[in-house]
């Protein structure tokens, strides 16, 4: 138990918002997994509501990128896995809980990732469109999966200590 906690608890501190990608593919196989991970979320009600796109050809790529405020990256990236959800009343939380299901698996693939804001955004009817979703989805995210340029570095996170609080604030 303790081995495998160990091993989750790795892919938990190394994943980081990867912004830079080598000129790599990524394979139908590897994206099917890390979509496979987001389909696994917890869903509330188990309503299940999302649908995943993955895109790989470089001119849909850049035209996300043109898209997406703070997302001209995603024209470098291998793929992206777009996350959709069906208005329901908790789409949102299910969504993000698919979301970063996929971050983390892209991280224990050994694969950079990040997270682009969808729902809320004054892009999310375009992106919509371009990537034909049927009315009543709603954009949750864009997520840039590649190899990294480089190390990925990590963030410092506060500690523990300042963010734990035991039966009361």
């Amino acid at each position: 138990m303790d081995k495998l906690f160990m091993e989750f608890k790795e892919v938990l501190c190394a994943r980081a918002s990867v912004r830079e990608y080598a000129d790599e593919k990524i394979s139908r196989e590897v994206l099917e997994r890390l979509v496979d991970a987001g389909r696994r979320a917890p869903s509330a009600r188990a309503v299940e509501p999302w649908e995943f796109v993955a895109v790989t050809d470089k001119e849909i790529l850049r035209q996300l990128a043109g898209l997406a405020a703070n997302g001209a990256f995603v024209a470098a990236a291998a793929a992206a896995i777009v996350v959709f959800c069906r208005e329901t009343k908790y789409y949102l939380e299910d969504g993000c809980a698919a979301t970063e299901n996929i971050l983390l698996a892209a991280t224990s693939a050994g694969l950079g990732a990040c997270w682009i804001a969808g729902d809320k955004k004054e892009y999310a009817q375009k992106v919509t469109a371009l990537l034909g979703a049927p009315a009543g989805m709603k954009l949750i995210s864009i997520i840039s999966v590649g190899v990294p340029v480089q190390n990925i570095k990590q963030v410092k996170r506060r500690s523990l200590e300042q963010v734990f609080h035991w039966e009361i604030f």
